[in-house]
């Protein structure tokens, strides 16, 4: 059984991002496709995914295609009930279905006014009526859904759910915008950008393409407020410990060097997104011994 899954850039994609949550998150495997934002690659990428106009778009193994993040939602829930997608509590449930459904279809000020953009973070961000209201309403639902569930831990819903891969753009808004809000929110935040699968998509948008300049800003930057990653680099010469690609088992092409150690991946991307975030890999880290 292969999904077959097309994306925009991971830096700047959030519908993209959703989608893609939706299979790493929840250990359904996919085989993903991007295409550049803003230029005719995407277009002729969903050629591919008729009649799909915007991505994410997912072609099933019988053929089918499904459009749209909450029909994706829906679609890989009813196929892959053990993988927990929603809540198996009915009160949970019902919940989560409504943010999602919230997130889907509203927030237009802070969807326009903040771009996401993984590969920065800005300070003075300014701030509109549209964009405040936005903020308010996000953390008034937040708080509705932890109050009615009454679950323990970082998410909405109790365990991770597809409610939580649908606020996942917005907990990057958050962290590239600096926006402003309540401690309670701002924990929520921290829990996306440290989740291990978001950190795997933001290491891969670091590397992955050039910067779109149209999200670029002229607010002061600051450091990325999630996890600060281990330092490696890239390196063009070394005796690597391994010999096969710890991704895609190919023989080694390209090296990093990590805590004094040089390793070896099949590919520039295998290796850069590593540089960019070692233990968001856990193929790498098991290699590392972390």
């Amino acid at each position: 059984m292969t999904y077959d899954l097309a994306i925009g850039d991971r830096a700047y994609s959030s519908w993209s991002l959703r989608g893609w949550l939706l299979f790493d998150a929840f250990g359904i495997p996919v085989r993903t496709r991007s295409a550049r934002l803003h230029t005719d690659e995407l277009p002729d990428l969903l050629r591919e995914f008729r009649p799909a106009r915007t991505a994410p778009a997912l072609r099933l193994p019988d053929g089918a295609v499904v459009m749209e993040s909450l029909a994706l939602a829906e679609e890989l829930a009813s196929r892959h009930p053990e993988a927990g997608l929603w809540p198996a509590d009915p009160r949970a449930r019902a919940v989560a279905r409504s943010l999602a459904a919230e997130m889907h279809a509203g927030f237009g000020a802070l969807r326009s006014q903040c771009p996401m953009n993984l590969r920065v973070s800005y300070d003075d961000w300014p701030m509109t009526a549209g964009l405040r209201a936005d903020l308010d309403r996000l953390q008034e639902i937040w708080a509705w859904a932890r109050e009615t569930v009454g679950a323990p831990g970082p998410w909405l819903c109790g365990p991770y759910s597809a409610a939580d891969a649908f606020f996942a753009p917005v907990a990057g808004r958050v962290a590239t915008y600096a926006l402003p809000v309540s401690e309670a929110a701002m924990a929520y935040v921290a829990a996306h950008l440290a989740h291990p699968s978001f950190r795997r998509w933001r290491a891969t948008g670091l590397v992955d393409g050039a910067d779109q300049d149209s999200y670029a800003r002229s607010q002061p930057r600051r450091p990325w407020p999630g996890p600060e990653p281990l330092p490696a680099r890239a390196v063009e010469e070394g005796a690597p410990e391994n010999a096969l690609c710890p991704y895609s088992g190919g023989p080694v092409t390209h090296l990093l060097e990590a805590g004094g150690r040089v390793f070896g991946f099949c590919g520039r991307l295998c290796r850069d997104k590593t540089v960019a975030d070692p233990l968001a890999w856990p193929a790498f880290a098991a290699a590392w011994g972390r």
